[in-house]
């Protein structure tokens, strides 16, 4: 099976199978977690050409504003399951993510 993202499921089962330990004590693997965080700030910041551009040129055009809507929508499902979950990585991310959206749709609105 390709991973998706969802590897947060299987938490309970590496408890029960006594798998690697959360945070690992590994240290490459504690890195990795820890590189994540920077992932999920930097990741949101990419939207940011996007904006910048609707800003200096004052024009929306051929941005697609249901398509935003959509991203901006399906990010709140994905912050309720960092919150529920606890990990800080999906919180992080998708809050910055929803954030990034939704300027994207306001602007698009306003212009």
């Amino acid at each position: 099976m390709k991973p998706h993202g969802l590897h947060h499921i299987h938490q309970r089962k590496r408890k029960k199978e006594n798998v690697h330990p959360y945070p690992s004590k590994d240290k490459w693997i504690y890195l990795l977690d820890k590189f994540l965080i920077f992932v999920a700030v930097l990741a949101p910041l990419m939207t940011l050409p996007q904006i910048l551009r609707i800003i200096q040129e004052q024009s929306a055009a051929g941005v697609s504003l249901l398509t935003w809507i959509l991203f901006t929508l399906f990010t709140i499902p994905w912050i309720l399951y960092g919150i529920v979950h606890k990990e800080k990585p999906i919180i992080i991310s998708y809050v910055l993510w929803f954030l990034a959206d939704l300027a994207v749709v306001i602007l698009a609105l306003m212009y």
